[in-house]
C-alpha cells in the first residue's frame, strides 16, 4: 500500500510548525484540528490560516463552505507578473472563503466580452479585472454599464476612465518614471530613453507623462513633442517589443533606457549586446514590474517594483465591501512603486555625474 504524503492529512504534520507559524500552543493546535470546543473563533481563523500558509489541506469537517465564486480575468500569462497578482488574488479570496475562476486572455482566444459573460453566466458573485480594456482609452466603456447593470460588482486593476463607475487599484506610473529618470541622471546619464507599449493605453501615457516631467526636472529638457518622438518609442509588451524599441532609441544615441515592463527590459538587454554594447558599461537598462526571478537575470535587472501585494490585497477588500453590499467610491486608490537597484544600471559612457 502506497504512503500518502503528509500534507494530504494535516492530523499527522507536526504540531510544532502549525504552532510557530499560528503563534499558539501545540495543544490549541490539537483542539481546533480535531475539532474541539474551548477556541477562540480568532485564534481557530490563526491555525486554519497557518496550515494554508504551510500547504496542508484543512481536516473535511473544518473546511468552509464557498461563500461563492469570484472571477479574475488577466491578460496573458507569458509576463510574469499577472501570475504574481493573480496569486496574491487569488489567496486573499480563498482566506476569506471565497472560490477564485481565473480566466485569461490568448491571442486568438476568449475575449474579455466573452470570459465576462461566461462567469456571469456561472453566477459568480464578484470580478476583477486586470489591465482590461478598461485601460483603453480607443475601447467602449459601456460594457461596465452593462455589467453593473447587471448587479454584478466589479474592480479594475492598472488604468483609471472616469467614464466608469467602480473602484480602481493602480500602480502611480507617473511617480514610476520619475524614479527612473532620478536614478539614471544621478548615474550621469543625460540621453534616456522611454521604452513603453501601445499609445492608447492609461498607463502609457501616464508613464510618458512621468518620464517626461523627470526629464525635464532633472535635466532641464522641455516637454515638447519633437522631444517626446526622438527619446519615447512605443512597441509592444514582450521581449521583441523592447528589443525592437531599444534598437531604436540606442540608435537615437540612448546611454540608458527605461522600459515599460521586465519583459521589455529583457529584450533591450538582448538589442544592445546584438550591437556589441554591454549591459550596464555602454547602457542602462531599468525594467518595471520586479517579476519572479527577474532578480537572477544577467544582469540582475534594475527595475520600479510593482506593489502587487498590497494591490491584489486591496482589489480583493474593496470587491468583497462591494459583494457586502458597501459600495466604494468611484475612484482611483493609488500604490507607490520602488526602485530596486541591481546590475543593470551603472555611471553613464564618459559623462559627468549631474551635480
Amino acid at each position: 500500500m502506497s504512503r500518502l504524503p503528509v500534507q494530504s492529512h494535516p492530523v499527522t504534520a507536526r504540531l510544532a510548525d502549525i504552532a510557530a507559524q499560528a503563534g499558539v500552543s501545540e495543544a490549541t493546535v490539537s483542539r481546533v484540528l480535531n475539532g474541539k470546543p474551548g477556541v477562540a473563533a480568532g485564534t481557530r481563523e490563526s491555525v486554519l490560516a497557518a496550515l494554508d500558509v504551510l500547504g496542508y489541506e484543512r481536516p473535511v469537517k473544518l473546511r468552509q463552505r464557498s461563500a461563492g465564486l469570484v472571477g479574475l480575468i488577466t491578460p496573458e500569462l507569458d509576463n510574469p507578473i499577472f501570475p504574481a497578482l493573480a496569486q496574491v488574488i487569488g489567496q486573499a479570496l480563498t482566506r476569506q472563503g471565497y472560490t477564485p475562476v481565473l480566466a485569461t486572455q490568448t491571442p486568438g482566444g476568449s475575449t474579455e466580452d466573452e470570459l465576462t459573460e461566461m462567469l456571469v453566466d456561472r453566477g459568480v458573485s464578484g470580478i476583477i479585472f486586470v489591465s482590461g480594456l478598461h485601460a483603453d482609452t480607443t475601447a467602449d466603456m459601456g460594457r461596465y454599464d452593462q455589467l453593473r447593470g447587471q448587479g454584478v460588482p466589479f474592480v479594475l486593476i492598472n488604468g483609471f476612465s472616469d467614464k466608469v463607475q467602480a473602484p480602481f487599484v493602480s500602480p502611480d506610473d507617473r511617480a514610476a518614471m520619475q524614479l527612473a529618470v532620478t536614478h539614471l541622471t544621478a548615474l550621469g546619464h543625460t540621453r534616456i530613453g522611454l521604452a513603453v507599449g501601445p499609445k492608447r493605453f492609461v498607463p502609457v501615457l501616464r508613464k510618458i507623462e512621468g518620464f517626461l516631467l523627470g526629464m525635464k526636472e532633472r535635466l532641464g529638457l522641455d516637454e515638447a513633442e519633437v522631444e517626446a518622438e526622438e527619446l519615447v518609442q512605443h512597441s509592444l509588451y514582450s521581449l521583441e517589443g523592447g528589443q525592437a524599441a531599444a534598437t531604436a532609441l540606442i540608435g537615437r544615441g540612448c546611454t540608458a533606457i527605461v522600459c515599460a515592463s521586465d519583459m521589455m527590459a529583457l529584450g533591450a538587454i538582448r538589442a544592445a549586446r546584438q550591437q556589441g554594447l554591454r549591459v550596464p558599461q555602454d547602457v542602462s537598462v531599468v525594467g518595471f514590474d520586479d517579476s519572479p526571478l527577474i532578480a537572477f537575470t544577467d544582469p540582475p535587472l534594475t527595475t520600479i517594483r510593482q506593489p502587487v501585494l498590497a494591490m491584489g490585497q486591496a482589489a480583493v477588500r474593496t470587491l468583497l465591501e462591494e459583494i457586502g453590499g458597501t459600495p466604494a467610491p468611484h475612484c482611483e486608490f493609488v500604490f507607490l512603486p520602488e526602485l530596486v537597484v541591481r546590475g543593470s544600471t551603472a555611471s553613464g559612457p564618459g559623462q559627468r555625474r549631474t551635480p
